[in-house]
Parts: C-alpha cells; sequence; structure tokens
C-alpha cells in the first residue's frame, strides 16, 4: 500500500543555523489494511516522515509511494490526524464532520447519511448539534477523527492523537480506534510515544533511530484481536514492552 525507498528529509538553516538532516535513507513499506505504529526517541522525524506521507511536506530525495504512484500533494485517499483537534470552531460536530464531503460535492443525502453513521461510530449521538468549545478534549477528538474518516480514506494518518488526553480517556480512545479500525479497515500509520500505545493498536511496531532517522526495529505484534484491556497485563505484552523499550532507550542514551 506505502512504500518508502531510501527517504532523506533535509531542513534549510535560517540565518547562522546549519542544515539540518531530520531522516536519511529510511526504508519501510506498509500493507493494505495493515496498522502500524511509529515509535522513537523525540524529534527524530516520526511526524516529519507522517507529514511526507500527508503530502504536507516533500523528501529531499528517495521514493515515496501510494499503490504504486508517487505521493505528490494531498490526496483523497488520505486523512491526517493532530495531536491538536484543529476543528473548526464556528461549525457545529456534524458541520466539522460533513465539511470535506461537501467540499468534494458529495450529495446532500449521502452526506448527511454518512456523517449521521460516522456520528454514530464514534458515539457523538446527541452532540449533533454542539460546537467544539462545549465538549470535552477525548469528545473534540473523536469529532476530528470522524471528519477524517468521512471522507473515506483508504489511509489514516495519525499524529500522536491521544498525547493531549487523560490516561482513561486515551485508554477509552484506543479501545475506541481499534473498534473503527476493525469496522472501516483502512490502513492506518499511527505515530506515539507511548510503547503500550503502539503494542495494544498495532500488527507492527517500527522503531526509528535518533536524528537522521532510519528504521531501527520493526517487530510484528502477534496478539489476538479484538484486544482487551487486560491485555497489558500478560506476560507476551510485557515481553513485548520490554524489548521495545529497551531498544528506544539505546537510541535516547
Amino acid at each position: 500500500m506505502i512504500d518508502a525507498t531510501n527517504i532523506s528529509k533535509v531542513f534549510n538553516g535560517r540565518k547562522d543555523r546549519k542544515e539540518t538532516l531530520a531522516i536519511s535513507n529510511l526504508t519501510m513499506s506498509v500493507k493494505r489494511n495493515e496498522f502500524v505504529s511509529i515509535v522513537g526517541p523525540s524529534g527524530c522525524g516520526k511526524s516529519t516522515f507522517l507529514l511526507m506521507l500527508a503530502g504536507l511536506e516533500k523528501p529531499t530525495s528517495g521514493n515515496l509511494t501510494i499503490e504504486g504512484a508517487p505521493i505528490l500533494g494531498p490526496g483523497v485517499q488520505r486523512s491526517i490526524v493532530f495531536q491538536e483537534y484543529l476543528l473548526f470552531p464556528w461549525r457545529t460536530v456534524q458541520g466539522n464532520i460533513e465539511f470535506g464531503p461537501r467540499l468534494r460535492k458529495v450529495s446532500k443525502d449521502d452526506c448527511l447519511a454518512d456523517t449521521r453513521d460516522f456520528i454514530e461510530l464514534m458515539g457523538l449521538t446527541g452532540f449533533e448539534h454542539c460546537y467544539p468549545h462545549e465538549l470535552s478534549g477525548g469528545m473534540q477528538q473523536r469529532v476530528a477523527i470522524a471528519r477524517a474518516l468521512a471522507n473515506k480514506p483508504e489511509v489514516l494518518l495519525m499524529d500522536e492523537p491521544f498525547g493531549a488526553l487523560d490516561a482513561l480517556t486515551r485508554e477509552s480512545m484506543q479501545m475506541e480506534l481499534q473498534k473503527i479500525w476493525l469496522q472501516t479497515q483502512c490502513t492506518v500509520l499511527f505515530v506515539t510515544h507511548s510503547i503500550s500505545e503502539a503494542i495494544f493498536l498495532s500488527d507492527r511496531v517500527v522503531v526509528m533511530s535518533k536524528r537522521p532517522a532510519i528504521v531501527k526495529e520493526e517487530l510484528k505484534i502477534a496478539l489476538d484481536r479484538p484486544r482487551q484491556r487486560d491485555m497489558h497485563m500478560t506476560r507476551q505484552f510485557r515481553e513485548y514492552e520490554a524489548y521495545l523499550k529497551n531498544i528506544v532507550w539505546e537510541e535516547v542514551n
């Protein structure tokens, strides 16, 4: 589904600052319908790579393709969800979710039907006419995810989407995201600083090295689905967690 081959990204310096090599010869691939998480030290280029997949940044060198076609800019087959909710404050929950389909000139009836489906899927029934400032952080992020899914993307890119949430809300959102992914079966690339979150959600976890980033390790997560809350306590989960923590700490230190 996604192929990145020898991707490098250099940010030009400003005034007296030197150029920064953020990513160097990074190579990885993602299969269709796969849930892949990326972890690694802060500032290693995880978000930069996601922005390149979204078409919002361009690699300095290398090949980046989706279904064999080069990524030259944003496209309807990809949606991105950020840590910041970035909702339109002047639009209601329904207005935010239907924004993309209306922009694509989806018929009014189809747009309304799809919006209702995603409102129900995200547990937002009863809040359709609320504005973002009237919602909790967790509910705002649900709206952001629903807005991304309303475009019916083949690839969902998520950049630390639960990082600003409290622990209990974050756990609840992980369960919701798993349910949504199992129902929609889109391809998900998920950036997180939480190793346990990556293990819980993913089919595979990719560890990036410190800057300039390369793929240091890839680990297949052979846990049954759907994942249950108490899975964090199992021996297999803890072994995955210890293994990945050691690799990340090697880079941090």
